[in-house]
């Protein structure tokens, strides 16, 4: 079984909360795209955990981790995040993290040609989290990447540092006026931050492929959402990898194979990290109401989020471009404070109600059409399955159910891992 596990919206659904529940079920956990420039929060009986790079599995003993070719890695994050871990207790080896010899590495001067593009573009700037990503991308379809398989031959690596930071330089100084870097300050640091990394590195495809033929059970895990997807999301501020199911096989190291199913994370109302538009935004008291009873402040960054009603015009099209077998809907429990609560139906361009995810300076322009439906009042926490719901929360549920037009299988209302539902 291939299960990809995605998000419907702009990211931050609880994607990492619902990995490490049902990666119970599954033998590998296998991130397929982006870097630490997300964070997933896990809450489990050990503890409170915010993945940046490691796959959600990774708190699970008896589930293998595989970080595969469609990444692109910190190795200074990512040795911060290991050795935090196993000070919790959490024990990493290289039998249970795999990191394929294919994905690029985020390097120093990816970083702060990131800083230096967000402060060029002042007031006109993506809301970037300032970790190279964007640069580091550029860098691998430039054909101008260091990877982790390169880490395993010094010699050679020396040589290609040389002529890949004399490149960089030539932007990083002649085009931003800023310092220079020097080749071996980069070399350095790759040795510095790769030691005790190179047990790890493999051909995840062949592992992930000899996987498939003993009959283990495989969930991919995506970053941020599909509306962050640099192909089909609010261009140009989006991630710059593909955050879609359909990328998985090829993210991991295994494109000839095809997911078994897909399970779409989206939270209960919306929320936003970063710049773009956000049709559905609410601003003001109601705004930090709705932030504060969610918590809403970026796992990575610790930004305060924007928040807003369930869109569903949005998450209409994220089922269809994720392609979505089944939902799960959390953070239900956090709307218990409404008497009423707010839903996006539908978008308003130039006088016209659409229904349809729009593009370019049409979702500039776009306002909500928002309806209400009745509020529980009431602590729902305790809920563990559909008959323990109240009436009204069961009613916002299924509502959201029918205008998706996709089931919704799971419920959280909580933080904890065990505080969630299975609707029938």
């Amino acid at each position: 079984m291939l299960t990809a596990i995605v998000g419907i919206n702009w990211g931050d659904e609880g994607k990492g909360r619902m990995v490490d529940l049902l990666s119970s079920e599954y033998d590998i956990v296998c991130r397929y795209q982006g870097g630490n420039n997300a964070g997933h929060t896990v809450i489990n009986d050990s503890g409170k955990y915010i993945l940046n790079l490691l796959p959600s599995g990774i708190l699970r003993a008896d589930v293998t981790n595989v970080m595969g070719n469609g990444m692109v890695i910190d190795l200074e994050h990512l040795n911060g995040e290991i050795n935090k871990l196993r000070k919790s207790g959490i024990n990493i080896t290289s039998d249970n993290l795999k990191i394929s010899n294919r994905a690029i590495i985020c390097l120093p001067y990816n970083v702060q040609q990131d800083i230096l593009e967000e402060e060029r573009l002042k007031d006109k700037k993506f809301g970037s989290t300032r970790r190279g990503i964007a640069p580091v991308y550029g860098d691998k379809y430039l054909k101008k990447g260091i990877r982790m398989g390169d880490l395993l031959n010094k010699k050679s690596l020396q040589s290609k540092v040389k002529e890949i930071v004399q490149w960089k330089n030539l932007l990083i100084e002649g085009g931003y006026n800023s310092t220079a870097f020097k080749a071996d300050d980069i070399y350095n640091w790759l040795v510095k931050f790769s030691e005790g990394i190179e047990d790890y590195i493999c051909d995840t495809g062949i592992f992930l492929e000899k996987a498939i033929k003993e009959g283990k059970k495989i969930m991919f895990e995506a970053q941020l959402g599909a509306l962050r997807d640099i192909d089909f999301g609010i261009y140009p501020y989006t991630s710059s990898s593909s955050t879609i199911a359909a990328y998985a096989p090829i993210g991991s190291g295994i494109p000839g194979h095809k997911l078994t199913n897909t399970i779409g994370i989206m939270k209960a109302y919306s929320s936003c990290v970063g710049e773009g538009p956000f049709t559905c935004e609410m601003f003001g008291d109601e705004a930090e109401a709705l932030r504060k009873a969610g918590g809403e402040y970026g796992a990575a960054t610790g930004r305060p989020r924007r928040v807003g009603p369930f869109d569903i015009v949005a998450s209409k099209f994220g089922v269809m471009v994720q392609g979505a077998d089944v939902l799960a809907l959390t953070k239900l429990d956090i709307l218990s404070y409404l008497d009423k609560v707010p839903v996006v139906t539908g978008y308003k361009i130039n006088d016209k109600v659409i229904e349809y995810f729009p593009t370019g300076d049409y979702l500039d322009i776009a306002t909500p059409v928002i309806e209400y439906v009745d509020g529980w009042k009431c602590d729902i926490s305790s809920c563990r399955k559909e008959s323990d719901l109240p009436e009204k929360a069961l009613a916002y549920v299924k509502y959201i159910e029918e205008k998706i037009g996709c089931k919704i299988k799971y419920v959280s209302v909580g933080a904890k891992r065990e505080d969630y539902l299975i609707m029938k």
